[in-house]
């Protein structure tokens, strides 16, 4: 990952939340701004609440993207579908039914077209891989025996929440899927990696230690730390498919375990900049970034630069010794300046909203992921601009 710098933007938050011609011209628009990477969230089919990170399917992609959902499948394109997705496709299919089938189809075609019209214009995608499924899913009704029960996820009380995160979602078996040699594993990589050029997998320090909660707690404070699987399932992962294209999401309670897992197994880490100013010795401040990270003005589980801005007392302000005057670009300016081989943004920062497009509050199951850009909000000027600092940066193409 040679220093670079990219876009955060669901596909969910394009104007239409479709792969259809405003997704193309998001693409242009990024490479214009001498962007390199276009970091989307999860692309399965979300939940009730349309979180991505609650899918209904470990692998089936969201039929709710398609920009030509009626359009025609052959019969060639089920079959050459089928063989390539031979493993989890049948699970999705008595979950879903068996018409789901020329949706996963419409999915491919439109998904391979939009990163042919990127890979041409040297923009690559990042993608996102959730650690957990949703209860109930496609994947945890087929493989009941690779779930624990009695016992969900979450984590403990931390900078988003007092009470912790009562996530719900059910938690490994991993001595049952240690006996599978981690098949389910392997393949759960094996398509995110066609899917995407790189893949953040979320939540990484749940492979060191899990945050274990009884089930029916009302939240998540009173759960434990359970050991994880540690290295096994990407070293079983990379005898089949070579080394692994990943980033490691080491936010949260990281302990030197999950620093030494990450580095074992050579994934770039997370730094995060809102986090930064708490504490001077932050390893989130950028003149404390190594190269192998990737670093952001925020996720989409920050609040908008702007209104991070407006949270701070005035200390806190001052301690950033940023002006505040546009606290989007004096962030993208700060972390694009950082020794991390790649700098990301929310597009949020780039066009200067509050929290009002913020996507997500972690601890607040309802009112997340609504947020949409406006059809042609970033602008030739917002692209020139950004386009300045990446070659300022020494960051562009």
């Amino acid at each position: 990952m040679r220093r670079s710098s990219g876009i955060l933007l669901p596909v969910a938050s394009l104007p239409g939340g479709r792969l259809d011609r405003e997704a193309h011209r998001f693409v242009e628009r990024l490479a214009k701004a001498r962007q390199s990477w276009w970091q989307v969230l999860p692309l399965n089919p979300p939940d009730a609440l349309g979180s991505p990170y609650s899918a209904l399917s470990a692998f089936a992609a969201h039929p709710g993207y398609l920009a030509e959902p009626t359009a025609r499948v052959t019969a060639h394109e089920r079959r050459v579908f089928r063989e390539r997705n031979a493993y989890w496709l049948p699970d999705w299919l008595r979950y879903a039914g068996q018409d789901a089938l020329d949706d996963q189809v419409r999915f491919d075609r439109e998904w391979r077209a939009l990163r042919r019209h990127a890979t041409a214009r040297g923009v690559r995608i990042m993608g996102d891989m959730p650690i957990f499924i949703a209860a109930g899913s496609a994947d945890h009704l087929a493989h009941p025996e690779l779930f624990q029960r009695g016992a969900v996820a979450g984590v403990p009380p931390d900078y988003f929440s007092r009470t912790g995160q009562l996530w719900g979602n059910p938690l490994y078996d991993w001595s049952a899927l240690r006996r599978t040699g981690y098949r389910w594993w392997i393949e759960r990589l094996r398509r995110a990696l066609a899917l995407y050029d790189v893949v953040r997998v979320d939540h990484f320090r749940g492979f060191v230690a899990y945050w274990s909660v009884r089930a029916g707690a009302r939240d998540a404070r009173r759960g434990r730390w359970r050991r994880g699987p540690g290295a096994a399932p990407f070293r079983a992962a990379e005898r089949e498919l070579g080394r692994l294209a990943v980033v490691a999401e080491d936010l949260g309670v990281i302990t030197p375990a999950v620093q030494r897992l990450r580095d074992a197994l050579g994934f770039p880490g997370m730094r995060v900049a809102q986090f930064a100013y708490g504490d001077a010795r932050s390893p989130h401040r950028v003149e404390r970034h190594p190269r192998d990270v990737v670093a952001y003005t925020g996720t989409h589980d920050n609040d908008t630069a702007l209104g991070w801005w407006r949270s701070l007392d005035r200390p806190t302000r001052e301690r950033t010794g940023l002006p505040g005057r546009e606290p989007g670009w004096e962030l993208i300016e700060l972390v694009w300046s950082s020794r991390a081989d790649v700098a990301i943004a929310p597009l949020q920062d780039v066009l200067g909203l509050g929290t009002a497009a913020r996507v997500n509050r972690p601890g607040r199951a309802r009112g997340n992921w609504r947020w949409r850009m406006r059809a042609g909000s970033f602008t030739a000027a917002h692209a020139r601009r950004l386009a300045a600092i990446t070659e300022r940066a020494r960051r562009a193409p």
